[in-house]
């Protein structure tokens, strides 16, 4: 009987040993990083009407594209950005969750003027960013962007896409 204990430990032990070791072997992740992939262009302009920037820009049009956004991006171009087209014109609130890089966030109405800012939002924080109107787009540029373009309330945007 003693025998018969010792063999079924050892085999449990054995099983154990085996099976931990060809689990660890099977889970491997490897993380993939979102690159960006130009789908339309979008032009920056003063309530004035002139010209601040013309953008590369990629849209956020359905509900995976808008919760995933920016996240898992080491980098973005300066001449880059991405549009989230939202469902309804109401107040909206991002966050910066799983985003690696500071973001200005332009809240812009349907009449595709800027309305509000979130400006150099920090990377990773899970804050809530809200507009301070309501919006139906937002652009999410590089940090700083907002403020060495001169961007104000009332400037406008228009896109097209590729």
């Amino acid at each position: 009987m003693k025998n018969f204990v010792k063999i079924v430990i050892a085999l449990l032990i054995t099983f154990t040993v085996y099976s931990c070791k060809e689990t660890k072997e099977e889970k491997v992740i490897t993380p993939t990083e979102f690159v960006f992939t130009k789908e339309g262009s979008l032009i920056l302009t003063k309530a004035d009407g002139s010209h601040i920037q013309k953008l590369d820009i990629e849209f956020a049009e359905d509900d995976y594209e808008r919760e995933t956004g920016l996240m898992h991006r080491s980098s973005m171009e300066p001449l880059q950005g991405m549009l989230f087209i939202l469902d309804e014109e109401r107040l909206q609130n991002f966050h910066m969750k799983n985003t690696l890089i500071p973001l200005d966030l332009l809240f812009i109405d349907s009449s595709k003027k800027i309305v509000s800012f979130a400006e150099n939002a920090k990377p990773m924080d899970l804050t809530s960013l809200p507009s301070q109107v309501p919006a139906k787009y937002v652009l999410e540029i590089n940090g700083g962007l907002a403020e060495e373009w001169i961007i104000e309330v009332g400037d406008t945007v228009e896109w097209t896409k590729d």
